[in-house]
């Protein structure tokens, strides 16, 4: 899977994906991540990237034409038009669903915005899609660029083993269950006993409830979405 990130700010992008799980996946070749600064393509003599905004108003605003000339850089010789999706706080809350259909593009190009945003032309001519990672605003989308990255690389075939997801927050619809490892003590609290008896069935069956009861206590909202689905007869216990 390939991603092509325009950003203002390239080397902070590759530093973080580089690391752990993601740059393993890209020293493998599962994973190409490619960052262009928009600044090379700016035709301003001092490479200037923002102006003031039409119509007054507070900050800056990203200029069309380095942002275009990056992205035409990107796709003009492709015999196909990858998916571009500018990272803005006026997108869809990124999830695990739409992590996962993410997961099955081949080619995903990133806009990173800065200071008040990018001229709506721009947008309109090459963006397919808007993400916003939450409802709250950051001076960039530089970040949100990396959690989208993350979060589906991680789901790509290939990144992790087998079966790794599965049991994660928000495969089924509910949070993963608590995790234990050594000792078996820790400042006088127990790891349960069910997971030292080796019985895998009750095993399984006390991290289900683990998951439905944790689910119920932290995200209401999840739960009551979880056991509608089980009235309406879409999913099972």
């Amino acid at each position: 899977m390939i991603f092509d990130v325009l950003t203002l700010f390239p080397e902070s992008v590759d530093a973080f994906l580089s690391e752990s799980i993601i740059g393993r996946a890209r020293e493998k070749g599962i994973i190409t991540i490619r960052t262009h600064n928009i600044r090379d393509f700016s035709k301003d003599k001092h490479k200037k990237t923002d102006d003031y905004p039409y119509g007054g108003g507070t900050g800056m605003v990203m200029t069309p034409q380095p942002i275009y000339d990056a992205w035409l850089n990107v796709v003009k010789d492709l015999p196909y038009k990858p998916l571009t999706i500018y990272m803005s706080p006026q997108g869809r809350i990124l999830t695990q669903d739409i992590a996962k259909k993410l997961s099955r593009e081949k080619h995903i190009v990133i806009l990173c915005g800065h200071y008040e945003g990018v001229d709506e032309r721009v947008i309109e001519e090459i963006v397919d899609e808007e993400i916003s990672i939450g409802d709250y605003v950051l001076t960039g989308g530089e970040l949100p660029a990396m959690v989208l990255i993350d979060c589906v690389s991680r789901l790509v075939e290939g990144v992790l083993p087998p079966g790794a997801t599965s049991d994660e927050s928000h495969t089924d619809g509910l949070l993963e269950y608590p995790q234990y490892t050594r000792p078996p003590v820790f400042l006088s609290r127990k790891v349960p006993d069910v997971l030292l008896s080796g019985h895998h069935a009750n095993i399984q069956k006390w991290r289900f409830e683990q998951k439905l009861e944790r689910t119920k206590r932290k995200r209401p909202d999840l739960y009551e979405k979880y056991m509608k689905k089980i009235t309406e007869g879409k999913t099972e216990i």
